[in-house]
């Protein structure tokens, strides 16, 4: 198999850990491609028509995309139980949350590195940032008792998300009156498969 990769995207370090958690990083071919919105790889869009990353080419069918999907493929492959059938309704949502807060944070950077500067509206950036800030709120106060159980995919997707803020938005402060959270993505950000994925660029 062959994962789309690009060195910091968020989804793709999503199933990166995921790959190192379950054991199957040796079964994957890590292929980087460089690719926008504005300009999307023509490899990329082979494998995925939306053009985006990650996607995993198979050779026994077509190849998956959207890191969801991918993660629960992987997890499937490897009978890891990432997703718990008693609790996955949370799992689900916990991991639904956290790729949300990773598009409103995608969004943010597009917006800053990919629009001409007279086209870029301060309104809707802090209209993306309210929806993080809403999202990081919920899982302070709801969820830190599912961060706190045995690791699933809710727990490794919302670490990749935590680290996207500290790489893209960490002028915006998102440990602020969020102690638990900030608590817990400090340890969890010291796995062995955060570390082996942290972004170089």
């Amino acid at each position: 198999m062959k994962l789309l990769s690009s060195g910091t995207s968020p989804f793709v370090r999503k199933v990166l850990i995921t790959l190192h958690e379950t054991n199957q990083l040796g079964d994957v071919e890590i292929v980087p491609v460089s690719t926008t919105p504005f300009a999307v790889n023509a490899t990329v869009t082979a494998a995925n028509p939306i053009g985006k990353i990650p996607a995993l080419i198979r050779e026994d069918g077509p190849a998956l995309y959207d890191s969801r999907v991918i993660c629960r493929f992987l997890d499937h492959r490897a009978k890891a139980g990432l997703y718990p059938e008693n609790r996955v309704w949370d799992v689900l949502t916990l991991e639904a949350t956290a790729d949300g807060l990773l598009e409103a944070a995608l969004l943010m950077v597009y917006e800053a590195r990919l629009r001409d500067e007279e086209q870029r509206s301060p309104d809707w950036v802090e209209a993306q940032w309210d929806k993080i800030d809403r999202a990081l709120t919920a899982v302070n106060s709801l969820w830190m008792s599912h961060l706190h159980g045995r690791m699933d995919m809710g727990h490794i997707a919302m670490g990749a998300a935590l680290s996207y803020l500290d790489l893209r938005h960490d002028a915006r402060n998102w440990r602020a009156g969020r102690d638990a959270l900030a608590a817990w993505h400090k340890s969890f950000a010291e796995r062995p498969s955060m570390l082996a994925t942290a972004p170089q660029g």
